[in-house]
């Protein structure tokens, strides 16, 4: 591992904080009159999901932290647990918790494969597609004369997660759904 000087935690960048893999979100060095130059950062830590600000000084170095991508097999959710597998070996099963999963279930049906980040040979998080592309299985009829106003109607998805689409939108529609906005993006196949 390599160390990471006060200057070069810079966004994108993964460090090591008190033992925990931070993601680097900003950075903002500055120099004030005659005080030492230092950088405020703001870090999201990669196992507990916390963000956290800090500032560091010329003398303080970080080590840079060693993480992987290592692709995983999404099986089911069966309370609160959220179980996985390797892709080529169905046996390989282990099973994840909702904080290391964060939203996945909501929008990743099973048999579906994601990217899990490693550090130290444990799994951090599990990475959720920034577009996915879900089957409504439950929706209400368009309201007549309210379809040109740019109304919205609540659906259910085949993960179970319900969102407002626009009136247009039937029961078997496929839909793409933007996981950070957890919002309707657009109709992909119509029924």
């Amino acid at each position: 591992m390599s160390k990471v000087n006060y200057n070069e935690i810079l966004p994108k960048r993964t460090v090591i904080m008190d033992d925990d893999p931070y993601l680097v979100l900003t950075s903002n060095i500055s120099k004030k009159d005659r005080q030492k130059a230092s950088n405020a950062v703001k870090m999201k830590n990669l196992r507990t999901g916390g963000v956290v600000d800090r500032t560091f000084h010329q003398a303080d170095v970080l080590q840079e932290a060693d993480i992987e991508k290592k692709e995983v097999k999404f099986l089911y959710e069966n309370r609160g647990e959220y179980w996985f597998c390797s892709p080529t070996d169905p046996s390989d099963r282990f099973s994840l918790s909702e904080d290391v999963v964060g939203k996945l279930g909501r929008f990743v049906t099973g048999n579906s494969i994601v990217d899990a980040v490693v550090f130290n040979e444990e799994i951090m998080s599990v990475i959720t597609p920034i577009k996915v592309e879900l089957k409504v299985t439950e929706a209400s009829d368009a309201v007549k004369g309210n379809t040109s106003s740019g109304a919205t109607k609540e659906v259910t998805l085949e993960t179970g997660y319900s969102v407002q689409v626009p009136q247009f939108i039937a029961q078997g529609d496929t839909i793409a759904i933007n996981t950070d906005t957890g919002l309707y993006s657009e109709r992909v196949q119509k029924a």
